[in-house]
């Protein structure tokens, strides 16, 4: 189950390219109790800051550049540390699609608390739901590793396997994946086949 922070007292990272823009926003997510813990106009600031301060929420601010504002985007979502919301002044339909293609989890066309705290909410939830179906995913490609092995050593096909490693899951009282990842692991602690000595 993912980590789904208090929002009522978040970790915020804003970033925009208008000095005033950054500070307006500040100022919004100051007033509704969160802490702005990273502030930056920097591109290249963005992903170091994201990765050291690890923000519960991103906002990025459409400045003078929409190609500033996506790369700001894409170097938050890229450390995949946190959900981003576009904060725009006007509904620009051409760069929340570009967004979209990002990463971004939503966007708002003005700043006001009160919306800002609703999308905020929103996006929480959609993206721990998105982290916990990442991590179904991931557990999935673990088993389906650990079965093609026993299914190559044991000479087994995919049932049997499965009940191979289920029966020692249970046996072991350890998870599936657990043990579907010390078969994992095992296996590149074995060495090569063996070479058949030249006559």
């Amino acid at each position: 189950m993912s980590h789904f922070p208090d929002t009522d007292h978040l970790r915020v990272l804003i970033a925009n390219q208008r000095p005033r823009r950054l500070d307006q926003v500040t100022t919004i997510v100051a007033s509704l109790g969160h802490e702005v813990i990273a502030r930056s106009i920097e591109v290249e600031d963005v992903a170091g800051l994201t990765a050291r301060e690890r923000p519960d929420i991103a906002l990025v601010g459409l400045g003078e550049s929409s190609q500033h504002a996506l790369d700001l985007i894409d170097q938050i979502v890229r450390e995949a540390a946190c959900p981003v919301i576009a904060i725009l002044e006007t509904d620009d339909r051409k760069f929340i699609n570009e967004a979209a293609k990002r990463g971004i989890f939503a966007y708002i066309a003005d700043g006001e608390a009160e919306q800002l705290q609703s999308s905020i909410d929103i996006v929480l939830r959609r993206f721990a739901e998105f982290q916990n179906l990442e991590g179904a995913f991931a557990r999935r490609a673990l088993i389906e590793r650990a079965k093609g092995i026993l299914m190559e050593r044991h000479d087994i096909d995919e049932q049997q396997a499965f009940e191979l490693l289920r029966t020692h899951s249970r046996s072991r009282n350890r998870k599936l994946t657990d043990i579907a990842s010390a078969i994992i692991d095992g296996r590149q602690l074995l060495p090569g086949p063996l070479k058949q000595p030249s006559s």
